[in-house]
């Protein structure tokens, strides 16, 4: 349920774009995750920092897209997330020794640091890797193309790798006790 919510401000931005536009779609992704971070304020006391640098990273580059209705920013928008996401990964590992992904995946894996470090290079490249190619469709194919491409294609291309990464490290991972498969 938390990926269908996590990818509401990109389905209705798909939507918005095939009915009234790209400019229309901008403006109901950033209503969109707006609202989503208000949401997770009143339901949960507390916003999660990805919400908060996805609402900052759209608001920004999806307003500069409107006031100079110009795509090329919200174009720009799915890039800069990736990569920044890929920078954290990256810094906070080499830099302040934190694995974030350890950090998130921890309670479903137990494995040695090694694994965890090559895990987190595989996010990073990963998420790089994400963000070039976003440019390459944006500006290689058309504008309904690269809507369809942020959708379909990078949502497949993600659960593809989210995929693979558990098959490879299926032998890590924590089996659930009957009191936790209970909730």
């Amino acid at each position: 349920m938390k990926f269908l919510f996590d990818l509401l401000p990109v389905i209705l931005f798909f939507v918005g774009f095939k009915l009234y536009g790209i400019f229309a779609a901008t403006a109901i992704a950033i209503a969109t995750t707006l609202a989503m971070i208000i949401y997770a304020k009143i339901r949960h006391g507390k916003i999660e920092k990805m919400l908060l640098i996805n609402g900052a990273v759209i608001s920004v580059l999806g307003g500069i897209t409107l006031l100079l209705q110009d795509k090329t920013y919200i174009m720009w928008k799915p890039t800069v997330l990736y990569w920044l996401l890929a920078a954290v990964l990256l810094v906070s590992n080499l830099f302040f020794n934190k694995n974030f992904i350890q950090q998130m995946m921890g309670k479903m894996m137990q494995a040695p640091t090694a694994i965890w470090t090559k895990l987190n290079w595989a996010w990073v490249i990963f998420l790089v890797g994400l963000g070039f190619l976003n440019l390459y469709v944006a500006f290689n194919y058309t504008e309904d193309a690269w809507v369809n491409f942020k959708l379909f294609g990078v949502t497949g291309m993600m659960f593809v790798f989210v995929i693979l990464q558990t098959f490879a490290l299926r032998k890590y991972l924590i089996e659930p006790t009957e009191q936790d498969s209970s909730k």
